[in-house]
């Protein structure tokens, strides 16, 4: 047996970990997650992509429907695509609802891009139908090679998860065809203006054990840098060669930058040829560039991406607010290189930003029931917010002009078991808690586990061993970055312990990692009790944008103030949090799905009348002795300041109920 997840290393890859062989959900927060996009969000996706002109365009390419093509974006077949992909991966859980529909959605679209296809293997409707012409003669906007890694890995994902070769054929014919193009001595010396196909390829070569697309993949990696795209924009109309990562060499790059989705996407194939090929100078730039996003370039919740223009990076610790664009594909993006680091390294701080991510910058990206979507991720929206009706607003949408967020969630969310253990000869690790059960081989037997918990709400995990094997072995379990106290109870007979996230305590911490070596027998269990204490967090001063700001969190979760959870408070711009009164916590079970909410204490402002009012800014002589409380406290003037109670809800629930307005970070008073 072999993982069947979306990332699986070969038998020669150079990593420290390697994803579970079984891994599967069984309950608590991510089942009902995963749940509601088994039910909801996938089985809507064929009618929406039927709505949308996607399956009417590959009829068109195909030659067994008439009219014209429909949409104004290249790009249009890697919705059809992704939703394979999420579909198939979904299809491997024995959970999936309706199973006889979901598959016959699934070979009707297969059916549609094999007749779709070339006989010379091309497949892109867009240069098929709406623009026929030279094929791979606009490389930075032409989309062809993004559209062909997300073929690849939705026949990937439909092989591991049914056996079954007709989409993998379809995957093959294509990359034979690319590969035929592309490279020394060939047609075109070229890379895709949106980054994609390398890990795809470096997958396809894992499914496939057909070296040349490894080789491929590593010659995108080594082309980018080297200006190649600067000949598709001879005028300079568009952005700079560092939108698509072409400003550098991947191995010389010294920070992300650009376009968010293209740099990450970039990085995790980079970071697949890196664990296949063993190349050292590679791996560094790899684990140089995370450092560099994480520290600098990283919102609180795990959102990437400063700008609307261009959906880019911005400048070191350029991190705003209401303008912050934290786009829900960066988000799983990220989730996505962060997993192949984790592997590449076996450190645990990749997983530590996986967390962050998964549930404050993926699941925000889509509604509670599963039926509508949020393309960027603010971390503010003002009272008086004017939403303009674009994709990219603060309100959600049953769909996008631009679908990309959408199927990249459903892909995600079906995938996501793959994501929580991995193994190596020693023993078995747990990067993420949630109810299922886990296990892989090691050296001299396999070990499985079951996990039962009811976080992210309580800390307590229990993990109850049901294989190990003889001899010793070690179960590793992450102690997250955020945690600075925790308790663990051995198996019976072994000395309990507690520490601090620092490394004390018995058994060791090290490096994220709490290992427990012993001799294990069917049914011991070790429970490992995480503290959630409530927090404040203040972001680096360095962070312009939220200065004299703080934060609300618990364990993995960012949380927030919605409007409507504000009887008191007319306008959340005129709330300062009190930071010394501290905070309480308060499960309900009948707001928003279950949750549990944080309840602090603040004053509102409420200005008067004076005649100082209609200017928004204050002066104060310098050198006085208050003047920094006095500018804080900027609009607080001529006013009465009236204690009220704040109630926050997690921040991936925002967005759910009427639209109003919402901050995660709160000026203090």
């Amino acid at each position: 047996m072999r993982p069947s997840g979306p990332v699986r290393p070969s038998d020669r890859a150079r990593i420290a970990l390697r994803p579970a062989e079984i891994a599967r959900i069984t309950g608590g927060f991510w089942r009902e997650r995963r749940r509601v996009n088994a039910e909801v969000s996938i089985p809507q996706g064929p009618a929406l992509l039927e709505s949308v002109g996607n399956l009417h365009n590959l009829r068109l390419a195909a030659g067994t429907a008439d009219g014209a093509y429909r949409g104004a974006l290249p790009f249009l077949d890697s919705d059809v695509t992704k939703w394979l992909e999420a579909a198939s991966w979904q299809l491997a859980d024995p959970d999936t609802p309706d199973r006889t529909t979901l598959s016959g959605a699934v070979d009707m679209m297969i059916r549609l891009l094999a007749e779709a296809q070339q006989d010379d293997g091309y497949l892109q409707t867009w240069y098929q139908v709406a623009d026929p012409g030279p094929r791979f003669a606009e490389l930075l906007w032409g989309h062809e090679l993004y559209c062909a890694g997300h073929l690849f890995q939705a026949a990937v994902a439909h092989h591991r998860s049914t056996g079954r070769e007709d989409l993998l054929t379809v995957a093959r014919r294509f990359a034979d065809h690319i590969d035929g193009t592309f490279g020394p001595g060939k047609p075109v010396d070229g890379i895709c203006g949106h980054p994609e196909i390398e890990t795809a390829l470096v997958e396809l070569y894992r499914e496939t054990g057909e070296r040349r697309y490894l080789d491929l993949a590593g010659y995108f990696i080594d082309r980018r840098g080297h200006g190649l795209l600067d000949k598709d924009d001879p005028l300079g109309l568009r952005p700079g060669p560092d939108y698509c990562q072409d400003h550098v060499p991947v191995r010389e790059a010294e920070t992300v930058t650009g376009h968010a989705v293209r740099q990450l996407y970039l990085l995790a194939g980079a970071t697949d040829v890196a664990a296949e090929t063993g190349e050292p100078e590679l791996r560094a730039a790899t684990e140089r560039l995370w450092e560099t996003m994480t520290t600098t370039k990283t919102h609180l919740t795990g959102g990437v991406g400063a700008h609307h223009r261009w959906e880019d990076f911005g400048d070191p610790y350029e991190l705003p607010n209401e303008r912050a664009y934290c786009e829900t594909c960066a988000a799983v993006a990220s989730v996505q290189w962060s997993w192949r680091m984790a592997l590449l390294t076996g450190q645990a701080r990749y997983s530590d930003l996986i967390e962050r991510t998964l549930y404050n910058g993926v699941l925000p990206g889509v509604s509670l029931d599963g039926r509508s979507w949020l393309y960027i991720n603010p971390l503010q929206v003002r009272d008086g917010h004017e939403h303009h009706g674009k994709d990219q607003g603060a309100h959600r949408a049953p769909w996008f002009t631009c679908a990309c967020c959408p199927p990249n969630v459903m892909r995600l969310l079906a995938s996501l078991p793959h994501y929580a253990a991995s193994t190596d000869a020693d023993g078995l690790q747990l990067h993420q808690y949630a109810d299922g059960a886990y296990g892989g081989p090691t050296d001299g037997g396999r070990v499985l586990v079951r996990v039962h918990t009811n976080y992210p709400w309580q800390g307590r995990i229990a993990v109850t061993v049901d294989e190990a094997g003889p001899g010793e072995r070690t179960l590793s379990l992450r102690v997250p970055q955020w945690c600075r106290e925790y308790t663990v109870t051995p198996p019976a007979g072994d000395a309990p312990g507690s520490g601090k996230a620092s490394g004390a305590g018995q058994p060791a911490q090290q490096d994220g990692w709490l290992r427990i070596r012993r001799t294990w027998r069917p049914g011991d269990t070790v429970v490992l009790d995480l503290g959630l204490q409530p927090r404040l967090t203040a972001a680096d001063p360095r962070v312009d944008a939220v200065r004299g700001c703080v934060a609300l969190e618990r364990g993995p979760l960012v949380y927030c103030l919605e409007q409507m959870d504000q009887p008191g408070v007319p306008r959340l711009d005129d709330v300062l949090l009190d930071t010394t009164a501290g905070l309480a916590t308060r499960h309900r079970p009948d707001l928003l799905g279950g949750l549990t909410t944080l309840i602090g204490s603040g004053l509102l402002r409420r200005p008067g009348a004076s005649r100082a009012d209609w200017w928004p800014y204050r002066s104060v002589p310098s050198g006085r002795r208050d003047a920094d409380r006095v500018l804080r406290d900027t609009g607080a003037r001529d006013a009465a300041a009236v204690p009220v109670e704040l109630t926050a809800i997690p921040y991936y629930a925002w967005a759910n109920r009427d639209r109003g307005s919402m901050r995660v970070w709160l000026p203090t008073c």
